[in-house]
């Protein structure tokens, strides 16, 4: 067996998030069915993700994993053009024909841009460090730019960004988001968020929000509790006060998906990578 890990992004807008379901047009179905056709297998391989986005929102720096039969590459092209079979050449060539035949099949809306063997102990989803995500929004009183519709949320209301980093700094470090989730059985709610700040640039404001993993809805329900006191009709202190008391809140209003965009995945080095595995793998309490 071989794992390749696959570095990816899509257009979510018309996905039903990432992970496969029967009857919706999903990123990981896409992907899977790809594979099976190009490979010429009876049944799609299963892919492991990074992290697995909520339908409408984007990602330009998402990272997957696929094991694969070595011999399953060879479906690709019958000619070794370059060097002996079985040598870093040949595997080289089938990496390379398997981009182009994954960007001859694949829906316009996703796109595969790297594959390569993963290093020993690599697990896309637990083995990383961190995932960072940029959330998007327009405060302009004319609204967004139509050719950027599906990726910039309009706020109809003038926000102050001093505002809301005042009010984002309450929120960084280790905590239970539970407030900020929807829970999961057998799931935890502890996270580490290690950084959450807001910029104007480019006519936008961007929010940067890095943790070392999220929970389900967490990132858009977090920008969802802090636009009310950028516009200044709650206290900067709100949001950490719903925070501390660690159940779901009815004032905290998620974020719509189209501003979301999962821009990077960061991995330790090879070394690290199945430490950082099975470290994660285990359930977090937060310490007293």
């Amino acid at each position: 067996m071989v794992r390749l890990r696959l570095d990816l992004a899509y257009d979510g807008t018309d996905f039903s998030g990432w992970a496969k379901q029967p009857g919706r047009r999903t990123v990981q179905g896409e992907i899977e069915e790809a594979f099976g056709r190009i490979l010429r297998l009876p049944e799609p391989p299963a892919l492991t993700v990074a992290g697995r986005t909520d339908a409408g929102v984007h990602a330009r720096g998402q990272v997957a994993h696929v094991d694969l039969d070595a011999g399953a590459l060879g479906a690709l092209d019958g000619r070794n053009r370059r060097g002996v079979p079985g040598s870093v050449e040949e595997l080289d060539e089938r990496l390379s024909a398997t981009r182009r035949r994954l960007a001859g099949v694949l829906p316009p809306d996703v796109r595969v841009h790297r594959v390569t063997v993963a290093p020993e102990g690599f697990d896309a989803r637990f083995s990383a460090l961190s995932r960072r995500y940029a959330y998007r929004i327009s405060d302009a009183p004319g609204g967004v730019d139509p050719l950027r519709r599906r990726e910039i949320v309009w706020y109809n209301r003038p926000l102050d960004v001093d505002r809301l980093n005042a009010a984002a700094a309450g929120l960084l470090g280790e905590h239970d988001f539970a407030a900020f989730c929807k829970r999961r059985e057998g799931a935890t709610t502890i996270r580490e968020l290690q950084r959450l700040d807001w910029v104007r640039e480019d006519g936008l404001i961007v929010a940067t929000v890095v943790a070392d993993a999220f929970c389900h809805s967490m990132v858009r329900a977090l920008v969802g509790s802090l636009l009310p006191v950028g516009e200044g009709r709650l206290a900067v202190e709100w949001p950490q006060g719903v925070l501390s008391r660690a159940v779901r809140d009815s004032g905290v209003h998620v974020a719509p998906a189209h501003g979301l965009c999962l821009e990077e995945v960061r991995y330790p080095g090879a070394e690290e990578l199945a430490r950082r595995a099975a470290e994660t793998r285990r359930v977090r309490t937060l310490s007293s």
